[in-house]
């Protein structure tokens, strides 16, 4: 992988990342300031949620890879 790749993927785990955390954001949200009244949002914002961290943690797990290589 070249220089210019790596940060490419550098760029988008960082990204990914801040993603992640402002679903995580809204979750704890909902938690803090809408439950128990908004339970219906849980699904939804919870999925969110995992699919952001889910794809932060594969972009991060492929640059951590190449970084090696």
């Amino acid at each position: 992988m070249t220089e210019d790749e790596l940060k490419d993927l550098d760029k988008e785990v960082k990204k990914l990342k801040r993603q992640a955390s402002e679903w995580a954001s809204q979750l704890h949200d909902l938690v803090e300031d809408r439950l128990p009244a908004g339970y219906q949002e849980i699904p939804g914002i919870a999925q969110s949620t995992y699919d952001a961290c889910k794809a932060w943690a594969d972009a991060n797990a492929r640059l951590a890879a190449a970084q090696k290589g």
